[in-house]
């Protein structure tokens, strides 16, 4: 093996990636799953994450679905069972479950402010503290909280988004600032606008996407696998001094003006 094997391959690992059987958490599993990680498939429609495993699998890679709700923690430790008497315990978390409910804060139902944050923002929390006791245990372990651009910024009607994202920010941190000392790295992911089946919607709209495609330097929309790098490197031993780190992928989108 030579030292970019060490550095970057996954074989070996078990990766959970919630929120998994479509959209932006799908190519995030893909990318882990490639790079040699066993990969675990995760929703709550069992039929979405059987048939995303099984796609997988017919590509020769190693995956298995586990069907929980990532916001209850009986369900995450119940979920997780046939993962670890077949695998062991995860490695690598990434926390991808995620939500949106769009509403002008003003007429916001307070059920939709609640949803968000549970799906966003208390789900990361759950998860990890289920899988965390293991990683501490063997003092290693990876996390990668997909955050948002709007961790830092903010839209009209996104405001449970931006809380939620906001705070999964925080958490980031403060999982970093209290695991780094048992080899746990905790690190974010925030995406800027990417074409997935949950924009579609925007990007077919002509002003929308006008703005988009303006107000990012790239001049575009992200494609989904273009997240996997980072998180391939994230889960890897190349980046076991990085923690308590939120990495935008926006093609330059915050830091311009």
């Amino acid at each position: 093996m030579d030292k970019l094997d060490k550095l970057f391959s996954l074989k070996g690992k078990t990766a959970l990636v919630t929120g998994s059987y479509r959209g932006l958490g799908l190519h995030l599993a893909r990318g882990l799953a490639e790079s040699g990680a066993r990969v675990v498939i995760n929703g709550r429609s069992e039929e979405g994450v059987l048939a995303a495993a099984e796609a997988l699998a017919s590509e020769g890679l190693e995956v298995m679905g586990a069907v929980f709700d990532v916001t209850n923690e009986a369900s995450v430790n119940l979920g997780l069972a046939p993962v670890m008497a077949k695998w062991g315990a995860v490695d690598i978390l990434v926390n991808n479950a995620g939500i949106q409910r769009r509403h002008q804060l003003e007429e916001m139902p307070v059920e939709d402010f609640r949803l968000v944050i549970e799906t966003n923002l208390t789900a990361a929390f759950v998860t990890a503290k289920v899988v965390a006791p293991a990683m501490i245990q063997a003092q290693s372990g990876k996390i990668i909280n997909i955050c948002s651009l709007m961790s830092d910024l903010a839209r009209p009607t996104t405001g449970n988004y931006a809380a939620a994202k906001g705070g999964l920010k925080m958490l980031t941190r403060a999982m970093a600032a209290e695991w780094a000392r048992h080899n746990i790295q905790v690190n974010g992911i925030a995406p800027g606008y990417f074409e997935t089946e949950m924009t579609r919607k925007l990007k077919e709209d002509p002003e929308f996407n006008r703005w988009i495609c303006g107000r990012t330097p790239a001049g575009r929309w992200g494609t989904p696998d273009e997240l996997q790098g980072l998180a391939i490197f994230l889960a890897s031993t190349g980046s076991s001094f990085v923690n308590g780190q939120v990495i935008f992928v926006d093609g330059g989108l915050s830091a311009a003006i």
